[in-house]
């Protein structure tokens, strides 16, 4: 029979065997360092490795592994013993370090990277647990105080039952922060619970039980609803870690299905979803057709079809059809992950109001602490005041030092901006907009201009057949088919649009062999056993005769591009262009109605770029620019005194998002050095929810203003009352934690904050 200790060595037996296989599987990591007090572990890479990928699979295993029931199990330290494949394995006092065999130089080579340990449903529960304790203290502190006033409240002083009953209310209120207090104090700090503390016992030590009680039944009120925010945040923010799949069905090669975890996923691997499931990673849809359910990256509960060719998005949900489809990319580059990943990053970032309110909150204690001795002692010995008696006529000097405590105490002040920050990061992320911390919300909201790249942010950045022409006229048709024929083999931009094309249309390709590639010219191949070619101008020109007549053929508009067919008997052309974002029209014209300006900067020809502006309504255009050209003009602009904001998805636009007050990166089709200088990100490439983007953060701005007038105000007040004496602890005590309160409910306002429907489309 097994005993407790069999049973914890078991465990961590298990828990170090699975980081050692982990680590023995991967190539690029030589040591892994865990600190499960911390919740943190981290990894000692060498060379290249993709931190990415990394990181998914680190994840996965880590969300195995409960990092509370790790640290309880923890082995004791100084033993080192060898695990399987020839992990060196060392119990140090705190941590727990696993070594591939190597020699004694290269650990200086190593590069040490920390990560978290992934545990939103840990915080989300702890976060609901520490809420409902605090609820639950104080109710009690609050029935305890109704009851001893009851029983005191015609008598001259409380009865001794009354005082008991009092200290049970004091207890129950004072429990959690009594908690908090010792902690700081053993890092000799203090903070608002100190103070707290030291006026519910300077209270009672005075005789006024029913004060102290409600100080402390207001505080522990408060504390549950800042808890109660905060759970609700973290709520929000983990059900979208929910909608992550684990495993996922791949189709192996000889047609069989298996179970098969997702960070163990890659692409090309081909899944079967089935209705009801949620698409494990981004893929394309290569047989079958459904509708998906993206309202957890969007926000908007629409079904999205999703016919042959069509993206998915991890996360998302199958609605109805069978789908097979092909993994585009892994599940460390997915929609979701990425979302997931920027979020919590984003938890951690603060906003530069919040950070100054950390900064000034500690010595602001100090000096409450010193202003309120001073008072005390020139209320006593300057006007004569009685130290510690108080009289009907007159309160005492420490009953007024205890008063001007509680008032000052920045209780609600420093909730004010956290609590709307945090509030506003989960709606966002609830509706498609990831914003990296409080300073993105708070400099977005400042923005007078917004500067726009063209290809990917105001168009698709994917090509459409715009026309067909035929020579001689009248078989745009076969035109179209010759075409579709030839570049279904192909994968660049023009074949996927004439291939999006012929699929649209529906046409039947015909036979085709002898296919074969001109490197920088086209495409050749027997159509119906006939040569047909497909390209460039410059492939054509070639012939004498034709060049002649190529001559006199128009050259396309500026913002097309031309492909051509010769078969036999007939010459063709198709026009291309960019796809337009039609719902950019809308949103640039919402811009100009908030007296936002707005510009295009561009690398593209000017006359592209001037009709896209044009279509659009962009008011200025800005063509033809390198990177530090658009760098350069941003920077003109900031000079000039604008806070501008710019939208951009390319690695060329990375320099100019760098370079913005507030930068803001197309999230779908963005690169990964755009998406890492951005401050703010668009999910699924919708640029009409730059609009919503700015109207949370507005909100945002309003409501942490609002709680910043609120909590100073009363303040202010409460504390000039107090210093002329023209107030009582009571109702000090009634509008300090009621301010908390009201801070509190204002903030959580943000999340119940409906979405406005976009410009053009009609309200619900």
């Amino acid at each position: 029979m097994s005993t407790p200790k069999d049973d914890a060595a078991s465990s961590d037996q298990s828990w170090i065997d699975t980081l050692a296989d982990f680590l023995h599987r991967e190539s690029g990591v030589e040591a892994i360092l865990v600190d499960p007090q911390r919740h943190a572990v981290a990894l000692a890479t060498l060379g290249n490795v993709d931190s990415g990928a990394l990181q998914a699979k680190l994840a996965a295993i880590l969300k195995k592994l409960d990092a509370t029931h790790v640290a309880r199990e923890k082995a004791s330290a100084g033993t080192q013993r060898a695990s399987p494949g020839g992990i060196s394995v060392r119990l140090l006092p705190n941590e727990t370090l696993l070594e591939k065999p190597s020699c004694p130089t290269a650990p200086l080579l190593w590069r040490w990277r920390e990560f978290e340990w992934p545990e939103p449903e840990r915080l989300e529960q702890e976060s609901g647990e520490e809420w409902q304790a605090l609820t639950l203290q104080a109710t009690i502190c609050g029935v305890a105080l109704i009851i001893a006033w009851l029983l005191s409240r015609k008598a001259e002083a409380p009865s001794p039952i009354a005082i008991g009953i009092f200290a049970v209310s004091i207890i129950a209120g004072a429990w959690d922060a009594a908690k908090d207090t010792f902690e700081k104090l053993r890092k000799a700090q203090v903070d608002i619970h100190f103070l707290m503390l030291a006026v519910a016992a300077g209270a009672a030590s005075i005789g006024a039980w029913s004060e102290g009680a409600l100080l402390l039944f207001l505080f522990s009120a408060s504390g549950a609803m800042e808890h109660y925010a905060l759970h609700r945040t973290h709520r929000e923010i983990n059900a979208l870690t929910k909608a992550t799949p684990k495993t996922a069905t791949v189709i192996l090669d000889n047609g069989e299905n298996e179970e098969r975890e997702v960070a163990d996923i890659v692409p090309g691997d081909l899944l079967l979803v089935r209705p009801d499931q949620a698409f494990a990673v981004d893929g394309e849809i290569v047989e079958g057709e459904t509708a998906a359910d993206e309202s957890n990256l969007t926000g908007e509960a629409t079904p999205v079809p999703k016919p042959h060719g069509a993206t998915v998005y991890s996360g998302t949900l199958n609605l109805w059809g069978v789908a097979k489809v092909r993994v585009t990319k892994p599940a460390a580059d997915s929609s979701l992950q990425k979302i997931i990943n920027l979020i919590q990053s984003a938890q951690h970032l603060r906003a530069p109001s919040q950070r100054f309110t950390d900064r000034f909150g500690t010595p602001y204690t100090y000096g409450i602490l010193a202003l309120t001795t001073a008072m005390f002692f020139f209320w006593w010995l300057f006007f004569k005041i009685p130290p510690f008696h108080n009289t009907p006529e007159l309160n005492s000097a420490f009953y007024r030092a205890m008063t001007l405590l509680v008032v000052a105490s920045p209780c609600a002040l420093v909730l004010s901006i956290p609590s709307a920050i945090l509030a506003a990061i989960a709606w966002g992320a609830r509706k498609g907009i990831l914003f990296r911390g409080g300073a993105a919300i708070e400099k977005l909201a400042d923005i007078d201009t917004v500067a726009l790249d063209k290809t990917g942010t105001l168009t698709t950045g994917e090509l459409a057949v715009d026309a067909i022409e035929s020579f001689p006229p009248g078989r745009e048709k076969d035109v179209a088919v010759l075409a579709y024929t030839l570049e279904r083999n192909s994968n660049h931009p023009i074949a996927r649009a004439i291939t999006e094309h012929g699929k649209k249309e529906d046409l039947t390709p015909r036979e085709l062999s002898g296919f074969q590639s001109l490197t920088g010219k086209g495409l050749r191949g027997q159509v119906d056993k006939k040569v047909t070619y497909l390209g460039r101008r410059e492939l054509l020109d070639q012939s004498g005769t034709l060049g002649d007549w190529l001559h006199k053929v128009r050259e396309p508009p500026l913002d097309r591009s031309e492909v051509w067919i010769v078969h036999e008997d007939l010459i063709g052309r198709i026009l291309l262009r960019d796809k337009i974002r039609i719902e950019s029209r809308d949103v640039l014209a919402e811009l100009a109605r908030r007296n936002i300006r707005t510009l295009m900067l561009t690398g593209d020809r000017r006359g592209a770029a001037e009709s896209v502006a044009t279509e659009l309504g962009v008011a200025e255009v800005r063509a033809g620019l390198h990177p530090e050209d658009k760098v350069a003009a941003i920077e003109e602009l900031t000079k000039a005194g604008h806070k501008v904001a710019m939208v951009g998805d390319g690695v060329n636009d990375a320099p100019s998002l760098a370079a913005a007050h507030v930068s803001v990166a197309m999230g779908g089709r963005g690169s990964d050095a755009a998406l890492e200088q951005s401050d703010v990100i668009l999910m699924r490439d919708r640029i009409e929810k730059l609009l919503t983007a700015l109207r949370i953060s507005t909100a945002a701005r309003a409501i942490i203003r609002q709680n910043l007038a609120l909590s100073l105000g009363t303040i202010l007040v409460m504390a000039t009352l107090a210093l002329l004496g023209k107030t009582h602890l009571t109702v000090g005590v009634i509008a300090h934690e009621g301010s908390t309160v009201l801070v509190c409910l204002n903030s959580l306002r943000l999340l119940f904050m409906k979405e406005s429907p976009p410009p053009s489309a009609p309200a619900a």
